[in-house]
């Protein structure tokens, strides 16, 4: 009957605390969410439930509510609403008895600490809804959940669609009904023999127990009864094992004979029998005690209860049902009462709101398809029983068993909210376990390629994208490492799809800029470098790559205010410095290309790059005694600089210094034989100096 721990728990980014502790810290989410409450008046309802209600009064005997209703009226009456709730006007009774009259203080702050409590103790329900039921040696409930089940206790305690059952003090009803009702289910879990596995092994103390805890949430509110539901769903689901759409296959399509001794054994069916005989009981008793029969709304409470129309009735029912949904996902326009027309009916099928319906069915036909495909068995069960919680509450509210006296109410939200709780939860588990493996790829795939191992790091980076089509920093990654081994079709590909997916990722933006230049596409490579800049001002390596595609084009100026703007930026540039000299050398323009370059050292007096490329130009302008310390600096800096030697050498051979020429040439083309026009000019220099050597006497 338990499970082994959910794999996705660990991933979800809170601390895995203790059990008191995680209570504890529920507990106070709760009470800080909805302390504000404490100082509330008697509002709305509260006037005919508490107020008026001559059932709180000392004087008013105390037998009364046990044949009176919610708000104070003889059930037998034709008046009354029928809502049988005497627990919860004997709360109030002993509200009223404590604080020596109506001071609304002592009723709202019991509200907030019945909220807090229930909130605390949904740790347990979620915990074996989740991770199953399995206890340790000393009989205590093992979480085999416990940041999960955390997760979504968090969001109860601080969902804003419980305000009113909090912050209205009626909503007490809804309190005390969630309160029984985890304790009727956590109850029917003592039930089973914690020394086996066998699911026809129970006490039916328990059952019973649980049974009578199911009446109590039912005496506190009608909607108790459906504790029932989610019991036998955990008992069939967790306790049984049943694998819901492999049974339905076999049954409906027949391919293996079905045996009912492989999932209905003799415990479940007993199980099963006690709790529906239980539930007809409590039906029946709850039926003798209305008496006269239901109870009668108008038109005014429920208008789509009257529409005779049975498909519009159908429809404005499922756009009730999607208004309830939204209230749990985004609580952002809560109120107190949806009647007198707040809500208008949906009376053609041409009705925008036709769309909310479609929505709500494609999202639950969605979950549906998890809960009884997934090949997943955690996921299964998960995804069942939390939409088993989200439904199961909330029948006795949506119109199809009998008419209801309103037409939103956010109160009957209240015990729903858990399931959708929980499922919110699995959802943020399963996305945090989706995104830890795909940032596991990311993460090997960045280390290979620092290391160096760009093969191996190109295919985690393409599982990474797999796993997440979306992860443009990993698209841009693979993008670079393709891009420099010249798989440059694909590299555009990435990189493109990265900047469609995020349009302000101002590196990929450059990367792509720099790929399309290698492409000579040069007008897109421009506008690519200029999106980078713009969602990112300060760009140093981009205008540096701008710089770059202007030089090809011949545009120095620009190349030139390009590289200008890098180095204003990043004063440290050496790339973007040593580019000027080169293009200003390039073009003539030596005496600018020597004042950039000693304004390049004096930033950067260690760098031998910028050293050689000034060498080269002082060459040029003659002044090679100075132009051969600053070669000479950079060769102590990078002594096997073949192309260092070799201009060195060229120095040498203008300056008349042959031997000397002679000699770096040699190490040039030590260094790298094939030196592009080193052994050209070594060979000019043997031949001058054989010359001279024949013309000496």
């Amino acid at each position: 009957m338990g499970l082994s721990e959910v794999y996705w728990d660990h991933h979800i980014p809170l601390p895995k605390l203790a059990p008191v502790q995680a209570k504890v810290t529920v507990a106070l989410l709760a009470l800080l969410c909805f302390i504000n409450s404490y100082d509330g008046e008697f509002v709305f309802d509260d006037s005919e439930a508490i107020v008026n209600n001559k059932d709180l009064k000392p004087t008013t005997p105390l037998n009364n509510i046990w044949s009176n209703d919610f708000w104070g009226s003889n059930l037998s009456s034709n008046s009354s609403h029928k809502s049988y709730r005497p627990l919860t006007v004997l709360t109030f009774r002993l509200n009223y008895l404590l604080a020596g009259g109506l001071h609304p203080v002592g009723f709202h702050v019991l509200n907030i600490v019945l909220h807090a409590a229930i909130s605390a103790l949904m740790i347990d329900v979620f915990a074996i809804l989740i991770g199953g039921l399995a206890y340790d040696e000393r009989d205590r409930l093992m979480n085999h959940a416990p940041k999960t089940s955390l997760l979504a206790a968090l969001f109860f305690a601080a969902h804003p669609v419980h305000t009113e059952s909090v912050a209205g003090i009626v909503g007490r009803a809804d309190l005390l009904c969630a309160l029984f009702f985890q304790l009727s289910f956590l109850t029917y879990c003592k039930a089973f023999n914690r020394e086996t596995d066998r699911d026809d092994r129970f006490s039916v103390r328990w059952v019973v127990a649980s049974l009578l805890l199911c009446a109590a949430a039912m005496l506190c509110k009608e909607q108790g009864i459906t504790v029932l539901g989610v019991n036998a769903a955990f008992d069939v689901l967790l306790i049984c094992n049943v694998n819901v759409y492999e049974l339905s296959q076999r049954l409906l399509l027949r391919k293996n004979p079905v045996y009912v001794s492989d999932t209905l054994r003799t415990g479940l069916l007993t199980r099963l029998a006690l709790m529906g005989l239980g539930g007809l009981l409590m039906l029946y008793a709850r039926w003798r005690i209305m008496g006269t029969g239901p109870p009668a709304f108008t038109e005014v409470d429920n208008p789509a209860s009257f529409a005779e129309n049975i498909f519009l009735r159908i429809v404005n029912y499922n756009y009730y049902y999607s208004l309830n949904a939204w209230l749990l996902l985004c609580p952002w326009w809560l109120c107190f009462d949806w009647s007198m027309g707040c809500v208008p009916l949906i009376k053609a099928a041409t009705d925008w709101r036709m769309v909310w319906l479609l929505l709500l069915w494609c999202v639950l036909i969605g979950l549906i398809s998890q809960a009884l495909c997934s090949q997943d068995s955690q996921r299964r069960r998960t995804v069942t029983l939390g939409l088993v919680l989200l439904v199961v509450p909330f029948l006795p509210a949506c119109n199809i068993f009998f008419r209801v006296g309103f037409v939103i109410a956010e109160r009957v939200l209240y015990l729903s909210s858990a399931g959708y709780c929980l499922l919110l939860a699995y959802s943020v588990g399963h996305c945090c376990c989706r995104w830890s493996k795909y940032r596991v790829h990311y993460n090997v795939g960045k280390n290979l390629a620092d290391r160096g191992n760009a093969t191996a790091a190109i295919g985690y980076y393409r599982e990474a994208v797999r796993l997440h089509p979306t992860y443009v920093h990993a698209m841009n990654n693979l993008g670079n490492i393709l891009k420099e081994r010249n798989e440059l079709i694909e590299a555009e590909q990435l990189l493109s799809k990265a900047v469609s997916i995020q349009s302000d990722f101002a590196a990929a933006w450059m990367n792509l800029g720099i790929v399309q230049n290698s492409l000579q596409k040069f007008e897109e490579a421009e506008q690519s470098y200029w999106n980078a800049i713009r969602f990112r001002k300060k760009y140093p390596d981009c205008y540096y790559n701008l710089g770059r595609l202007y030089a090809d084009q011949n545009r120095h100026v620009d190349a030139l205010n390009a590289w200008r703007n890098a180095t204003v930026l990043k004063p440290d540039h050496s790339l973007a410095w040593n580019n000027m000299v080169i293009l200003l050398d390039n073009t003539g323009n030596l005496g600018q290309a020597e004042l950039i370059g000693r304004e390049a050292l004096k930033l950067l007096p260690s760098d031998h790059t910028i050293m050689f490329s000034l060498a080269n130009v002082l060459g040029k302008l003659q002044k090679y005694k100075e132009s051969e310390g600053f070669f000479l600096h950079a060769l102590r800096i990078n002594p096997n600089a073949a192309g260092c030697h070799g201009n060195l050498a060229v120095l040498y051979h203008r300056w008349g210094k042959l031997e000397l020429a002679k000699k770096h040439y040699e190490l040039s083309l030590h260094l790298d034989p094939e030196a592009p026009g080193t052994r050209d000019n070594y060979n000019m220099l043997r031949r001058k100096l054989d010359q001279l050597k024949r013309s000496t006497p």
